[in-house]
């Protein structure tokens, strides 16, 4: 084991642990060492709970910080920043952990019930995204008026650099987590255990959520992949054929889910878009 891994072995150890690790290090290590070790260790309790604020009030402050401490030392951070720390499996982690924290909010049986826990910190993660995307002019719905159908299906349709969208099978997650958003955090006494979806956009520089049905997310789904209008639209028909898109894609234009163009298309031009009409204007981003 080499000097630093020794290191790095002593400093994640449990207070009172012995840490006779090898490698030159004393098993007896100076109380100043402590002091060090607390404060990386209290460094990444506190990043978790800044990267993760529904998670937090929705399980408990004080068990939080308790679950962070012991997930920072199964998984210390490998990068110098802390903006990501514990998006790849703090919420699995937490899901998993001994007992639910003090506070765990009730699942449809009445018991302690952590499945919708990995939602909850995925739509943290989606929100500190959309947060800090780049900024980008969001394309407004009026852009579409007078194209013919033709056109319109060919339009490839790119999602704005700071829209997140998520989809989520029998857990309420997008309910639980934009009430512990906001203050006062509502009661659940009626909450229909059921699957949700959730939609983020900073159309204004500032981040907002809405909830997002499953057609809507398949169509954002399939315009993130390069597909026309016509194909994403079709996505969200064969996962909700009840779908109506005539209200759905005015919402997903309001919410400033998609990005505005780059230069203009014809409208009417069955050969895809061209450039000779400056004052023509694209409802999308088109390639």
């Amino acid at each position: 084991m080499s000097h630093e891994d020794a290191f790095v072995r002593a400093l994640l150890a449990v207070p009172g642990e012995a840490p006779c690790v090898g490698a030159g290090l004393p098993c007896v290590l100076p109380p100043a060492f402590a002091v060090y070790r607390n404060t990386v260790i209290k460094g990444c309790v506190d990043a978790l709970e800044a990267n993760f604020p529904a998670v937090v009030r929705l399980v408990g402050r004080e068990g939080f910080r308790a679950a962070a401490a012991a997930y920072a030392r199964e998984h210390p951070p490998v990068q110098a920043s802390l903006l990501a720390y514990g998006d790849a499996s703090f919420g699995h982690w937490l899901q998993a952990w001994a007992g639910p924290p003090d506070g765990a909010q009730a699942g449809p049986s009445g018991r302690p019930d952590l499945g919708y826990l990995p939602g909850v910190a995925h739509l943290d993660r989606l929100w500190r995204e959309a947060h800090g995307a780049a900024d980008a002019s969001p394309a407004e719905a009026r852009g579409l008026a007078g194209w013919d159908p033709a056109s319109l299906a060919r339009l490839p349709l790119r999602p704005h650099p700071a829209a997140r969208w998520a989809w989520f099978d029998n857990l309420p997650v997008y309910t639980l987590w934009a009430g512990h958003r906001q203050d006062p955090v509502p009661a659940f006494d009626d909450l229909a255990w059921r699957g949700e979806g959730a939609l983020l956009t900073r159309p204004q520089a500032e981040v907002r959520w809405q909830p997002l049905d499953r057609a809507g997310s398949a169509l954002l789904d399939a315009c993130a992949q390069g597909a026309p209008l016509g194909e994403a639209a079709q996505a969200a028909l064969d996962t909700d054929p009840a779908c109506n898109l005539a209200e759905l894609l005015p919402q997903l234009f309001a919410a400033g889910a998609f990005l505005q163009p780059e230069f203009p298309i014809a409208r009417g031009d069955s050969h895809g878009p061209h450039r000779s009409d400056p004052d023509r204007k694209c409802p999308t981003a088109c390639t």
